[in-house]
């Protein structure tokens, strides 16, 4: 075999190679962003600039931040299998805001209704001052006043399988920023 040959061979080599290595960090960072609930049987993709986080809780299944601009809160995304109805924890959710002017939150909220496949789901637009609770809903304790805070949330009620929480908030403009691909991943529900 001359020199040239080798030289050809080995360059094919290192090009399947990095094509092999780029195609495995494909399939790792897509690993990465894929949500699995009811033991597989319901996925979604989160977008690609959202970040994967240990859950700071551990009712929480998933958990990614999304990263806000230069010297502004990121927003959190979380992921869990619910009880109780879908109208009381969107109750709830209003609940966690209040609003600037004093008026009522519940007027504020938007609440709609849509199918997904076989799925009912319920999703939810809230935003005012948003009372955070870092140690959960339920552990009580202080809360964070976060003003001009947004929340978008979907309730995925499956007939054999419960429902799931989809929850994201964060700063309003962070929150806008992201709507569209929130609403992608919730609509592409399998």
């Amino acid at each position: 075999m001359s020199f040239r040959s080798c030289l050809c061979a080995a360059l094919s080599m290192a090009v399947l190679c990095g094509t092999a290595s780029v195609s495995l960090a494909d399939e790792k960072k897509a690993a990465d962003q894929t949500i699995s609930v009811a033991e597989g049987k319901i996925t979604l993709t989160a977008p690609e600039n959202w970040v994967r986080k240990v859950p700071r809780s551990r009712i929480v299944e998933h958990e990614f931040a999304i990263p806000g601009e230069k010297g502004t809160d990121d927003g959190r995304f979380t992921v869990m299998g619910a009880s109780g109805t879908v109208d009381a924890n969107v109750e709830r959710w209003i609940g966690q805001f209040s609003q600037p002017d004093g008026s009522a939150t519940k007027n504020k909220a938007k609440t709609t209704k849509k199918t997904v496949g076989k799925r009912e789901v319920h999703v939810v637009d809230i935003a005012g001052t948003y009372k955070d609770a870092p140690g959960g809903p339920f552990a009580g304790g202080k809360t964070i006043d976060r003003e001009d805070y947004r929340m978008l949330a979907a309730i995925i009620v499956d007939p054999d399988l419960g429902q799931y929480f989809f929850k994201f908030y964060g700063p309003a403009k962070l929150v806008a920023k992201n709507e569209k691909e929130f609403l992608k991943m919730i609509e592409g529900a399998k």
